[in-house]
């Protein structure tokens, strides 16, 4: 059973939340707190499997709240948002969070497929901290190992993530070199409402270029970044963005952008499979893998939701499973 603590000041909210954990049977509501002040004391004084923390709170906002459920506990929080939070979001998954769940803005808008999406958000991020974390064959511990410079000469990196991909990616691209010498294209699945703000924050945190792509734009040594409800691919020197349907439940989709890029860029295109629920990727990854490229999936440990590349590694289609902090060390090597 996972005990959840709830911390919004709407009681609409609080009663839609309520109303959905009661029909769940692996869930509980075991608190409910109206400010983040509330939130912080009652984390202190119970232990709860996951927290949902709304942002705009009175006495003491989500945000602040988080810094101080941060500092007195390891449990995962998920954001709460409404529309008016994009900033304040991507500040939230740098310190911290594991994912944003955008608030409903009527009761007419809670239907069956907000509340499925819901339940398997909170059921992923509770049944990966929860997990044993079992280290699948291929993963290895590399920290004390000799960082091997990879044989292929490479000419651009793709990058899928899903849920916790937000907070990794503002890692991994703090890190980069201030001058990339070439392309590195990122589709993480995220509402287009977000993507804007997103693409901007990582911009803030590197000195390389970070943009939100455009269609037809000429690629160059830059970090691109896939908009919310388009799908990405490339194509003659340049990117293209559609809405053909989606693909895994999801719009974009990192399997298309994984299998154009392995037809255009064979064996000098490097895979990178971070943090996030479902089978996106693996099987564009398998792609990259066929035609000679170089494939890396984030680690167990390190990703805040196995699913995508356990489901890649299960495809055969990975090289190289890595932690976060060796994903970071072969980034630099080779768009350095």
């Amino acid at each position: 059973m996972m005990d959840i603590l709830v911390a919004d000041d709407s009681a609409f909210m609080r009663r839609v939340i309520t109303n959905i954990l009661a029909a769940q049977k692996d869930f509980r509501l075991a608190a409910v707190a109206r400010n983040g002040k509330e939130a912080v004391s009652l984390a202190s004084e119970q232990e709860f499997s996951l927290i949902l923390l709304d942002v705009s709170m009175p006495v003491m906002d989500g945000l602040e709240a988080l810094i101080k459920l941060k500092e007195q506990t390891s449990v995962p929080v998920i954001m709460l948002s409404g529309d008016d939070d994009r900033k304040t979001i991507m500040e939230a998954l740098a310190l911290g969070a594991v994912d944003f769940i955008k608030k409903p803005t009527s009761l007419m808008k809670v239907g069956k497929k907000w509340t499925e999406n819901f339940c398997l958000r909170l059921k992923a991020v509770v049944s990966a901290e929860e997990s044993n974390e079992e280290q699948l064959p291929l993963q290895q511990d590399l920290h004390n190992l000799e960082d091997p410079q990879p044989h292929n000469k490479f000419s651009a990196v793709v990058i899928g993530a899903s849920t916790g991909g937000p907070g990794v990616l503002l890692k991994l691209i703090g890190q980069l070199p201030e001058r990339i010498q070439l392309p590195i294209f990122i589709v993480q699945h995220m509402p287009k409402e977000f993507t804007p703000s997103f693409a901007a924050r990582m911009n803030q945190e590197t000195n390389a270029d970070v943009v939100e792509a455009a269609d037809e734009e000429r690629i160059l040594p830059k970090v691109y970044l896939c908009p919310g409800n388009y799908h990405m691919t490339v194509s003659n020197g340049k990117i293209k963005l559609d809405q053909r349907p989606k693909l895994h439940g999801t719009r974009p989709a990192v399997d298309y952008l994984f299998r154009s890029a392995a037809a255009v860029y064979g064996n000098q295109l490097t895979a990178v499979i971070l943090t996030g629920m479902g089978k996106d990727g693996a099987l564009g990854m398998k792609e990259v893998k066929k035609r000679g490229g170089y494939t890396i999936a984030q680690d167990e440990k390190t990703s805040v939701v196995f699913g995508m590349p356990r489901s890649a590694i299960e495809e055969d289609a990975v090289d190289e499973v890595l932690s976060l902090e060796m994903i970071g060390r072969r980034l630099r090597r080779i768009v350095g």
